[in-house]
């Protein structure tokens, strides 16, 4: 992820956009390629889930700045409770 704006525009597809939570899903390394960030198949878990599309809309601007500084699994990471609050 190379910036703020990025991650917003992602939490903005993750809340609005049922077909990319969709493919994220199924194939997070192809998904995130889509929007131009790299992720390595061996860091992606066996088990993934994401929060609701109206968790990610209500909490955008504190995720993004809990965000900002995570690894490249942070869309697993949204519901696992790793965020600092």
């Amino acid at each position: 992820m190379k910036n703020t704006s990025e991650l917003s525009a992602i939490l903005d597809k993750l809340a609005h956009d049922h077909d990319f939570r969709e493919h994220l899903l199924a194939d997070p390394v192809a998904a995130l390629a889509g929007v131009g960030v790299t992720l390595h198949p061996d860091d992606v878990p066996a088990e993934r889930s994401l929060p609701s599309h109206a968790a990610i809309a209500a909490d955008k601007e504190q995720l993004v700045s809990s965000l900002e500084s995570t690894a490249s699994m942070w869309p697993f990471l949204l519901s696992g409770g790793v965020i600092p609050t």
